[in-house]
């Protein structure tokens, strides 16, 4: 036995890091916060906390129980809150659906994760219908409507959700327990195999709330979050939940705006109407809320815009600021919490040019507190914080996931070393700075060099008349892999491939990139839209399996450069 641990007073309370912890000071606070969904439903945060009850109430009359399992299928909504707060309280898991998976890897991912009862959207009824007979463990649905009848269904349904919550107490007890608990999970698609469960317990939520909010809240001035912000998340609760972000909000008392399903001209009304300051997405939504904006006419000046999931583009950024948007990036995976570091400026930090500060916004950023962040070589050596050297990112902090649920080897893998592997390739500067040079699997190994993929991407992002852009590694008989550019034209524009090629050509000449870097005339593919992830992400494994595919077909019969439109087609 050590004496050097501290015994506790036996009647000390040994303080537990839970879930309903986060709502301590807030509801002591800001009972008399607002929260609304669509802007239609408004009800203060005391409120909240009797529906939180309510809900407790109610999943515990469908007899679920410590442990248990309940699934959620739901959009951006009041009842994703009180499912973010009431299921881990009373001790079961929550499980986020990724509603934009195909039919049959949701009806693997609620068999994997053993639901019990799924609180679905009508919008989703259909989805649980057509694997109806394949559920292993789902005892009950409950229909989440927006005030529409239940439709009729073959499902177990127990009732609809305000039905329920109208006859369930809203003095529900929730209990402590060991804060390792599991509090919620979800799955994570990779690039092979069956989707995998990353789950996190209690300690692991309130460890990533405090850290995140602690980065966020120091600054005097920019990329900040305070408690007169009104917050609306634009990444779906579904996703890593929603960032933890809904947690930090909370906790800290915000008033909360929840927008239902993402529609960007409603995103835009929101932010005018409830006088959203400070909101998170993925580069590809921010697009999508710029064009509403200008169409609408709407001033976005003083919005806090989070942005992360992939690259942010300098021109995208470029056009934010333009706007008054406070645009800055996040990093993290859906195996990190998510959040591991921000980019944030610097205090006192005076950039020499507009590029320069559009750079930094850019970058990975800076570790949030309570993560040990590395770039490291392939013999687990740091890196020199040159901003050159390149090396892996690995990190350890009191909020990742401690691994794959049933899946060892592929935790083993994740944690090789006793370090969380992120798979991602990036340089330190000396001031702790880290920009990502590309992902393992997305760097281009062509004519002897390392090419960055999103280097490229955001070079030709450059190019006026260019929206979006997707650069991937085909194979080459001569140079191993060759880059390929898919691009998407802003409206109405012309450009074609030899003015890109002409900008790219421009920058091997100033020794910014290789000449292995350019792609050919023939591997510039104009395409209408390129192919997303169920959570907004480039899909650059389908981009090189297209390719590939059409390579094979047409091997050996001289017609290889087909290929490029066939794919883009």
């Amino acid at each position: 036995m050590q004496d050097d641990l501290i015994t506790p007073t036996p009647s000390a309370y040994t303080y537990p890091l839970l879930v309903k912890q986060l709502l301590l000071n807030a509801l002591s606070v800001h009972g008399d916060q607002e929260i609304t969904y669509r802007g239609e439903l408004r009800y203060s945060l005391r409120q909240f906390r009797e529906r939180v009850g309510q809900l407790a109430s109610m999943l515990t009359g469908l007899d679920v129980r410590h442990g248990a399992t309940v699934a959620v299928m739901d959009w951006d909504s009041h009842r994703y809150l009180e499912s973010y707060f009431a299921i881990p309280m009373m001790g079961a898991t929550l499980f986020t659906v990724n509603v934009r998976l195909s039919a049959q890897q949701i009806l693997y991912t609620l068999n994997d994760a053993r639901a019990e009862i799924v609180l679905v959207h009508a919008d989703f009824v259909p989805v649980l219908e057509e694997i109806k007979a394949e559920l292993k463990s789902v005892r009950k649905v409950v229909v989440l409507g927006d005030g529409e009848a239940v439709p009729a269904s073959k499902l177990p349904v127990a009732g609809e959700y305000e039905a329920l919550m109208a006859r369930a107490a809203a003095d529900f007890e929730f209990p402590d327990f060991d804060e390792r608990t599991r509090a919620a999970t979800f799955y994570t698609t990779g690039t092979t195999g069956d989707p995998k469960g990353v789950a996190y317990s209690h300690r692991d939520i309130v460890m990533h709330a405090m850290a995140t909010a602690m980065s966020l809240c120091a600054p005097r001035d920019g990329q900040r979050l305070h408690r007169e912000d009104v917050y609306m998340p634009i990444t779906p609760m579904f996703h890593v939940l929603a960032w933890g972000m809904p947690y930090i909000a909370v906790m800290l008392g915000l008033k909360t705006v929840l927008p239902g399903r993402y529609v960007p001209e409603r995103l835009v009304r929101l932010r005018q109407s409830e006088k959203v300051t400070f909101s998170h997405c993925v580069p590809t939504i921010l697009q999508m809320v710029l064009q509403a904006a200008d169409a609408q006419g709407q001033d976005l000046s003083g919005w806090k815009l989070i942005t992360g999931g992939s690259a942010l583009p300098p021109a995208l950024c470029e056009a934010a600021l333009d706007r008054g948007m406070d645009v800055f990036t996040a990093y993290g995976m859906s195996e990190t919490g998510p959040i591991v570091s921000l980019a944030q400026l610097p205090p006192g930090y005076k950039p020499k040019d507009r590029k320069e500060e559009v750079r930094m916004r850019c970058s990975t950023g800076r570790p949030v507190p309570f993560v040990d962040f590395r770039v490291v070589d392939e013999s687990m050596n740091d890196v020199a914080r040159d901003g050159k050297q390149q090396g892996e990112i690995v990190l350890r902090s009191p909020f990742l996931t401690q691994g794959y649920t049933g899946k060892p080897e592929a935790s083993e893998e994740l944690w090789a070393g006793g370090y969380l592997h992120t798979q991602d390739i990036a340089v330190m500067t000396p001031d702790g700075f880290v920009q990502i040079v590309d992902r393992i699997k997305d760097v281009i190994k062509t004519g002897g060099e390392w090419v960055s993929s999103i280097e490229v991407e955001s070079l030709i992002m450059d190019v006026a008349g260019v929206q979006e852009c997707a650069v991937v590694g085909v194979r080459d008989e001569k140079w191993g892999e060759r880059p390929m550019a898919f691009v998407v034209r802003t409206a109405d524009a012309s450009v074609g491939g030899e003015a890109i090629r002409d900008r790219l050509m421009q920058h091997v000449e100033l020794k910014r990139i290789s000449k292995y870097a350019v792609p050919e005339l023939d591997r510039i593919a104009f395409v209408a839209e390129i192919p997303k992830t169920s959570v907004g992400k480039i899909n650059k494994k389908l981009l090189r399996e297209r390719v590939a595919h059409l390579l094979d077909e047409l091997a050996g019969t001289g017609q290889e450069s087909a290929a490029v439109d066939r794919a883009a087609a």
